[in-house]
């Protein structure tokens, strides 16, 4: 043995100090540090809170974690219902599920026994899962790892690292760990190498290499970026698309022995959504269906994509705009599930590269948004303007899909000087699209429910009458192309 001292192992005290801090604030000088950093940043005193803690003897660098966590949490409340109670990274939040879209997911799992969650980061699916299940944890960061198993102790009871209670912790690569004795297997791999995100379609195992799963277990669940390019998903697995609201958020893949649909388009409902009748608190929908057909390249979130072969849906009738619009919500589009959404609210595509669904009735749906059309025209920036301007409203929105252009640009071009506007006043969405192929602009206002009900009332009359459909309006009555 060499009686030189050993090199110093710089990396192990690197690797060892996030985890020193971490310790320190589980401790109650941490836990009092922790509440005095979020009572200062809910007020927006941080520097002259940070100063007197640190004047009172408390370690900087414990201070700055306290402050790190607290700003985290603040961020994290929008993931999480009880975000003051766990711990965060900046890259952990980043990459974690939200709780509702967890839960959501783990649904799938049910009945099976021991799961394994791979690439656990700070937990956010290990909440959902360790609910129901004995999970093993596998994460290569023993920071992110410890944060996972605290974050499910202090908000599941479940269990702590080596094993005890309902979560296996182990900090380990995911590839180098056994699955025997697993029945499910989730992994959610990094998207980011260091400080830059990884293009859509790779992760940190490889993509492919989550697929291979399957050859040790049949229920896999794989998470990946929203912008995933969907022929990289072998036949037979299942291609979920989900938003928050209108934020597309993520993709899921399920294998086949989890798979129910083709294609999913979910959507997590905000509070007070008024789109599903009787909904009172946050809620989650999902569609399903076949994709639509593949046709030329499309704009983004468009209809289409995939492996579906012969004997797919059949593509929506394309006419000119009617009375209604409907915009698919991100995770329809991304879905290729437009055609599907056309067909439950009787509606059809206005271009056949186009997403935007035309419809005589303003049926309530919530994967779509729906718009009243006020007025149509080919899109020339002046006469657009000039027709905002006339029809005096309090704010404007641009929605843009088939045109190129800066839509912050557009926007600042098309609103009206601050005398022209109304206080109070409607909100007019200005949709740039394409009709026919030509560039084209419709000039379109909110559905109320008064707009429902009055559409409602026509249908009745309608059927009074013996008329099989409401009559349409003149063809071309607002300067549209006529109908056919």
């Amino acid at each position: 043995m060499s009686d030189r001292p050993a090199a110093p192992d710089h990396d192990g005290e690197q690797a060892a100090r996030p985890l020193a801090t971490f310790d320190a604030l589980l401790t109650p000088t941490g836990a009092d540090l922790l509440a005095a950093a979020a009572a200062a940043h809910a007020d927006g005193t941080e520097l002259r809170a940070g100063s007197r803690l640190r004047a009172a003897g408390h370690p900087p660098d414990l201070v700055a974690a306290a402050f790190a966590q607290a700003e985290l949490r603040a961020r994290a409340a929008a993931k999480f219902s009880q975000a003051e109670r766990m711990f965060f990274t900046r890259a952990g939040l980043e990459q974690a599920s939200s709780e509702r879209a967890a839960a959501h997911r783990a649904a799938r799992f049910a009945g099976l026994g021991r799961l394994a969650d791979l690439c656990t980061g700070i937990g956010g699916d290990l909440l959902a899962l360790a609910a129901e299940h004995p999970v093993l944890a596998v994460d290569r960061d023993p920071l992110h790892l410890r944060m996972a198993v605290h974050n499910a102790h202090a908000l599941r009871g479940g269990g702590r690292e080596g094993g005890s209670g309902g979560v296996e912790a182990l900090a380990a690569d995911v590839r180098d760990v056994s699955l025997t004795g697993v029945d499910g297997v989730f992994v959610d791999p990094a998207r980011r190498g260091g400080e830059r995100r990884m293009s859509a379609g790779a992760g940190e195992p490889p993509l492919a290499w989550c697929f291979g799963l399957t050859e040790w277990v049949e229920a896999v669940a794989v998470k990946a970026a929203p912008g995933l390019p969907v022929e990289l998903v072998p036949p037979g697995w299942e291609i979920e698309f989900v938003a928050d609201r209108r934020g597309l958020k993520e993709s899921v893949l399920f294998s086949p022995a989890l798979a129910t649909a083709s294609r999913r388009a979910t959507v997590l409902l905000g509070p007070g959504d008024r789109s599903v009748p009787g909904t009172t608190g946050p809620r989650v929908v999902t569609l399903t269906g076949e994709p639509d057909p593949v046709g030329d390249d499309r704009d983004h979130g468009r209809p289409g994509g995939g492996h579906s072969g012969g004997g797919g849906p059949v593509p929506l009738p394309v006419r000119p705009p009617g009375e209604y619009l409907f915009d698919p919500n991100p995770a329809v589009t991304r879905a290729g599930l437009v055609g599907t959404l056309g067909r439950l609210v009787g509606g059809w595509q206005i271009d056949p590269r186009i997403a935007f669904l035309g419809a005589d009735r303003p049926l309530a749906t919530p994967f779509a948004r729906t718009l009243r059309v006020e007025a149509e025209m080919a899109f020339d920036v002046r006469r657009v303007a000039a027709a905002v301007r006339e029809a005096g409203i309090g704010a404007l929105d641009v929605r843009r899909r088939g045109l190129a252009g800066d839509v912050d640009a557009i926007r600042r071009r098309l609103m009206p000087a601050r005398r022209h506007l109304v206080p109070g006043g409607r909100t007019m969405t200005v949709v740039m699209t394409r009709v026919r192929d030509e560039p084209w602009a419709l000039l379109c206002t909110d559905v109320t429910q008064a707009d429902r009900a009055d559409q409602a009332d026509r249908a009745d009359a309608a059927d009074r009458a013996g008329w099989a459909d409401p009559p349409d309006r003149a063809a071309g009555a607002r300067g549209g192309p006529a109908r056919d």
